[in-house]
């Protein structure tokens, strides 16, 4: 285990050298951040000023050395709409954002699972159709046109869900705010995270059935069923343990990616998170909230993806975690 965080920490410190060299490489290409903070009134000679003050006129390598060096001191710069450091700001949108991924995620855990079994036990019956056609045209809507489509029929024509924002919240600690502890903030997450886990579900309810089909396929099921085991204990207990493994490999990577997705629908709820608070960077060329945004974004990818390997263990003690065989 101790091998295992130790090589893991050095391929993270890898990893978010070359995020941040990437990010870096492209803050000159995303706008003048000048433009933002001063009016028209503001001479040419004065803008030069500023930017010899904000160090925006040194060599690169020069500039990214530096912004190393107070990364590592845990400092990502100071946006300049907020007039904070970045890190405060994103932690200030992080929760939000977290909460609407947990709750996209129990939504295609308790969905995708029963479902893509139901369908690789039966797969001629008319539901376990349904449910793959059903799948397939979910793969093909953007997360966009379900929110847009949601909101017009929950919010606009029904009027039973609230079509932005986060509602009433409770303060937990810090800058945490939930929304599961009030009716109101349990009202304003459903749409959201029915329409960011549209991205996934269908995904996740095909690989479970894949995979369930290929286990069910395997020499040591069929020879469950000649010893005569109850067909619950061959589906749930030994197939359904197997089938897990693959999706757990999977489902690790793609919600990393689903912090990423919620920029497309937190812009259509309004919902104040990190993916929204990125769009309002890029819009004001706020160019230190986008660099720390991409590297912290690419820090949960790292440690989303450590946590999985280390449920490998758990799910299947045949796993060694350093590649080894045992």
């Amino acid at each position: 285990m101790l091998q295992f965080l130790l090589k893991r920490f050095i391929q993270a410190i890898v990893v978010m050298l070359i995020i941040s060299l990437l990010s870096f490489s492209i803050k000159d290409k995303l706008g003048d951040p000048l433009r933002e903070m001063t009016g028209q009134s503001v001479s040419q000679a004065e803008r030069e000023v500023m930017r010899d003050e904000m160090g925006l006129n040194d060599p690169f390598l020069v500039q990214y050395f530096r912004f190393i060096k107070d990364a590592v001191h845990g400092d990502l710069g100071t946006s300049y709409f907020h007039k904070l450091p970045t890190m405060t700001v994103i932690l200030k949108k992080l929760p939000a954002t977290l909460e609407l991924t947990f709750a996209a995620s129990l939504i295609i855990i308790f969905l995708s699972i029963p479902l893509g079994v139901f369908s690789a036990i039966k797969p001629k019956h008319w539901f376990s159709k349904f449910i793959m056609a059903v799948s397939i045209v979910g793969i093909s809507i953007p997360v966009f046109l379900t929110a847009l489509a949601l909101i017009y029929i929950f919010s606009v024509k029904l009027g039973w869900m609230p079509s932005f924002g986060r509602g009433e919240t409770v303060h937990l600690f810090g800058y945490w705010e939930t929304n599961f502890l009030s009716k109101d903030g349990i009202m304003h997450i459903i749409m959201p995270a029915i329409a960011l886990s549209s991205i996934m579900l269908p995904l996740f309810i095909r690989l479970v059935r894949a995979e369930m089909l290929e286990v069910l396929s395997s020499e040591y099921v069929k020879f469950a069923k000649a010893k005569g085991l109850k067909a619950g204990k061959i589906y749930f207990k030994h197939a359904l343990k197997n089938t897990m493994l693959p999706v757990i490999t999977v489902g690790g990577v793609q919600i990393g990616i689903m912090v990423a997705y919620t920029i497309l629908t937190e812009s259509v709820f309004q919902w104040p998170g990190m993916g929204f608070m990125f769009l309002e960077a890029v819009n004001r060329s706020d160019i230190p909230l986008i660099v720390a945004y991409i590297m912290f974004v690419g820090f949960l990818f790292v440690v989303v993806n450590t946590l999985v390997d280390l449920l490998y263990g758990v799910i299947n003690p045949t796993v060694n975690l350093l590649g080894k065989s045992k």
